[in-house]
């Protein structure tokens, strides 16, 4: 490739960036509040089998509202939730993670009141287990993973929650769980 088309390569993928960068999504500034984003985390061990504790819930996901100053109230600075996205990061060294994926939701928050809970909401889709890179930790798929060699994955799962406000500004906040995934480990804790 020569020079002058690099270049253009390069111009492209940084104009494209910038749009990224710009996105009223990924930007918070705008709007006249925050939406905080914080959990409780109940289970930091999943066993792909089951067991002792895997019925527990993950945890709880709190969400609220808070103004950038003191000047800002009324109703149209409530923040409605709209959508949260599932996504995750390998904190093992590995590279294999499942897909992310984006579900619906709808709560109303008001702008300095208490967390509002959400326990219910899925952090993997119902076919996991069985696809790459859990699917390895399986004893007839070799019992360990394939970028570190171990019988654990180990990674976080980011929530990011995404909504406006009632004026219709745009606000996002996120919160990770960090998990250890094993298949016949004792159960989830």
């Amino acid at each position: 490739m020569d020079m002058k088309k690099k270049l253009i390569a390069v111009t492209v993928a940084m104009t494209a960036m910038l749009g990224l960068s710009c996105s009223s999504e990924l930007n918070n500034s705008a709007a006249p509040v925050t939406l905080i984003v914080t959990n409780t985390q109940n289970v930091s061990q999943v066993d792909l089998i089951g067991g002792t504790g895997c019925d527990a819930s993950l945890g709880t996901i709190q969400l609220q509202v808070i103004a950038k100053n003191e000047t800002v109230s009324g109703p149209f600075t409530q923040v409605r939730a709209t959508r949260y996205r599932v996504s995750y990061q390998r904190t093992d060294g590995g590279r294999l993670v499942p897909a992310s994926f984006v579900r619906s939701m709808d709560t109303l928050l008001e702008v300095g009141g208490s967390p509002t809970a959400v326990t219910t909401f899925l952090i993997l889709q119902p076919d996991a287990f069985s696809q790459s890179p859990f699917a390895a930790l399986f004893p007839n798929n070799g019992g360990r993973d394939p970028d570190t060699g171990r019988p654990v994955v180990q990674m976080d799962v980011i929530v990011e929650v995404f909504g406006e406000t009632l004026a219709g500004d745009d606000v996002y906040g996120a919160t990770r769980f960090p998990i250890d995934f094993c298949f016949d480990c004792g159960g989830c804790v």
